[in-house]
């Protein structure tokens, strides 16, 4: 059992060292912890494509992630390339439609990974947190949407 100790708390690290979670008590980050894992993937690795189901988010340790979209042509085109911090796939965990873009590692990467059963059963046995942890997501998603309002505009 002290190992699962130990990964909850080097998750719970990892979650208080991303920035999404900055206004979380680190109490908060350890309940929070214990239904996310930790998921290496290696440069090239298609993490979701646009059209799939949204059964789950990550949030980037290290490395990067690049964000596609097929255009009219039907060519992927990089729109984002995500660095350490970022979450992503947020959306569709959050409204269950598909995933509106394709994430690949663009480089050797360490996600957290926050599954869409694992965040609805943080709703029913810890729902504070759970709280905590919908309203950053929805702040970071706030944040994302003023800012491509703001690029449209320029």
């Amino acid at each position: 059992m002290a190992n699962a100790a130990s990964l909850n708390n080097e998750i719970r690290i990892m979650l208080m060292d991303c920035g999404l979670f900055s206004q979380l008590h680190p109490d908060d980050c350890g309940v929070a912890a214990g239904y996310f894992s930790i998921v290496s993937m290696a440069q090239g690795t298609r993490v979701f494509e646009e059209g799939d189901a949204g059964t789950f988010m990550c949030i980037i340790h290290y490395g990067n992630v690049s964000v596609a979209k097929t255009d009219a042509e039907g060519n992927q085109v990089e729109i984002a390339l995500l660095r350490k911090g970022r979450s992503f796939g947020e959306m569709a965990v959050l409204d269950g439609e598909r995933r509106s873009a394709t994430c690949t590692a663009a480089t050797d990467c360490q996600l957290l990974s926050l599954g869409k059963d694992s965040l609805e059963k943080m709703m029913n046995e810890a729902p504070k947190v759970a709280a905590k942890v919908i309203r950053a997501l929805a702040v970071a998603l706030s944040k994302r949407l003023r800012m491509a309002d703001g690029q449209r505009l320029s």
